[in-house]
């Protein structure tokens, strides 16, 4: 089982490209430690900034630092970033098309018992809807890697969020055939097609298995680039299976599902199933037992497609 969180593949790499590239700055808001990033802090004191629990004034920071000519980094909790910081995401970030990467650590469900004060089921549906911001969702530490090897290489804003704890591996080492913006197929099929980000990339990876030895041939995405989103992977599965189903650990209105269900019903009309998370305050738990709760995991994807194909 993999022991290394998403966040710390992000440190590990900002350390590893800082040493040679003195213009990557990280900053933080009060939060070196849940974003792992009290090793680069360690390394490169130089080019980190503490700016304390002021998730508004860190965004603004940042991206004065990249009209400066600097690669700015910004970690803080996905609650707070993709909220409290909005106006200075759209404005500062994505108006200004300065080169910041805003980091949203212990996305989603993370926080568990923290509860919905902690929880950042709606930041697909915010950040997404600012022109000139991309998003992220990684699936796996490999993946994350990759896709910080190539935001280190553009100037572009984009807002990347990564779970609390580490998750089981999608991909082997070396065996990403990764691309910028678009979706991975890690299974092909042609009865349905499950577009999953984030953490639930491998429950669909799973429950892909499981069905196929039931006879149901399942396509899986990993739509880790939710936006700009692969539209022609998306029209491509609707086109070539019977239905599709989206998995996320995001609210159902305005996220994954939304965006896929937009696409399908413009090009090739086919059923299409969001299991997200309900409109509610969610349960008290960690991620595993919330997903367990709500079905979003292989188990309730098996019972879903099933029913879905009438099996």
């Amino acid at each position: 089982m993999n022991k290394i969180p998403n966040r710390q593949a992000i440190c590990d790499i900002l350390v590893e490209k800082a040493n040679t590239d003195k213009d990557i700055v990280v900053l933080c808001s009060d939060s070196r430690g849940s974003a792992s990033l009290a090793p680069f802090a360690d390394t490169h004191p130089e080019q980190f900034v503490e700016t304390g629990i002021a998730e508004q004034n860190i965004v603004s920071i940042a991206a004065g630092l990249a009209k400066c000519g600097k690669k700015a980094y910004v970690a803080s909790p996905a609650c707070f970033l993709s909220t409290r910081s909005m106006e200075q995401a759209k404005v500062d970030v994505a108006y200004s098309n300065t080169n910041v990467k805003l980091i949203g650590i212990s996305g989603g469900v993370s926080y568990g018992a923290l509860g919905m004060t902690h929880h950042s089921a709606q930041d697909i549906a915010s950040m997404t809807s600012i022109p000139n911001m991309r998003v992220y969702i990684p699936s796996d530490r490999i993946q994350t890697r990759a896709l910080f090897e190539n935001l280190l290489k553009d100037e572009k804003p984009a807002y990347i969020r990564v779970g609390r704890n580490p998750v089981e591996d999608v991909y082997e080492e070396g065996g990403l055939d990764f691309e910028m913006d678009r979706a991975t197929v890690i299974h092909e099929g042609t009865d349905l097609t499950v577009i999953a980000c984030g953490e639930l990339v491998k429950p669909a990876q799973k429950a892909a298995g499981i069905l196929q030895e039931q006879g149901i041939s399942v396509r899986v995405l990993d739509m880790y680039c939710v936006k700009p989103i692969d539209r022609t992977a998306v029209e491509k599965a609707a086109a070539e299976t019977g239905a599709i189903i989206t998995m996320e650990e995001h609210s159902q209105y305005g996220g994954l599902g939304a965006m896929v269900s937009q696409i399908v019903a413009s090009t090739a009309p086919k059923k299409v199933i969001n299991l997200a998370l309900p409109d509610e305050p969610v349960v008290t738990g960690v991620s595993k037992e919330i997903f367990d709760y709500y079905g979003l995991n292989e188990t309730g994807l098996v019972s879903i497609a099933k029913e879905l194909l009438n099996r």
